[in-house]
């Protein structure tokens, strides 16, 4: 009974986990980059 209970807070921890690693590993880089670009093309 506990496993059922307890089946989609796991899944919900999961999906945060992948969520934040990869707006860690790839969107930030990205968006510091656009930002960066667009600073230096104003300057």
């Amino acid at each position: 009974e506990g496993a059922k209970l307890r089946a989609p807070m796991a899944i919900a921890v999961i999906a945060g986990l992948v969520t934040s690693t990869l707006m860690t590993l790839l969107v930030i880089p990205t968006m510091y980059e656009l930002i960066d670009r667009i600073r230096g093309k104003s300057a």
